[in-house]
């Protein structure tokens, strides 16, 4: 585990809030120079701290009108049978986040479709297509209340 300054952390959170924040911003909210700040933002990219800068896309704007939540259980729990699902989960497109969870399911995926039918389509290509698995279950998101990846930093 890194070991974060409080300065860190403070940096963390202001690219959290915007990852495009100004690097004086942050030397002044830090107390430390636009250099430390550029040096330490690199630091804790290369140590994996910080995975990646994403613009964050309405899927509504872009025709995607239904997000669902799936729970997928698999027949058979082998690492190999794993890996293959977690691989293909990966590839497709319209899979926003996936779980590897405990519990009565095997996997809590959360997908975007442009309606039913491509839906539909999903379900065909990453679980009806698939022997490996079990059984999934469906719901609809009737509203995204709360939508995010920031880690809570104090």
């Amino acid at each position: 585990m890194n070991t974060l300054t409080p300065n860190d952390l403070i940096i963390l959170r202001l690219l959290q809030e915007n990852a495009r924040e100004k690097l004086e911003s942050i030397a002044l909210e830090t107390g430390l120079s636009v250099a430390t700040i550029q040096r330490r933002i690199k630091q804790l990219k290369s140590t994996g701290v910080i995975l990646g800068e994403n613009a964050v896309v309405a899927p509504e704007a872009v025709g995607f009108q239904m997000t669902f939540l799936i729970l997928v259980e698999l027949e058979r729990e082998r690492i190999d049978q794993i890996d293959a699902f977690r691989r293909k989960v990966r590839a497709e497109p319209h899979i926003q986040q996936c779980y590897y969870i405990t519990g009565e399911a095997d996997f809590a995926l959360i997908a975007l479709a442009r309606d039913m039918r491509d839906f539909e389509n999903l379900t065909h290509r990453l679980f009806f297509d698939d022997a490996n698995v079990k059984r999934f279950r469906t719901s609809v998101v009737m509203n995204r209340t709360k939508v995010g990846l920031c880690v809570p930093l104090t």
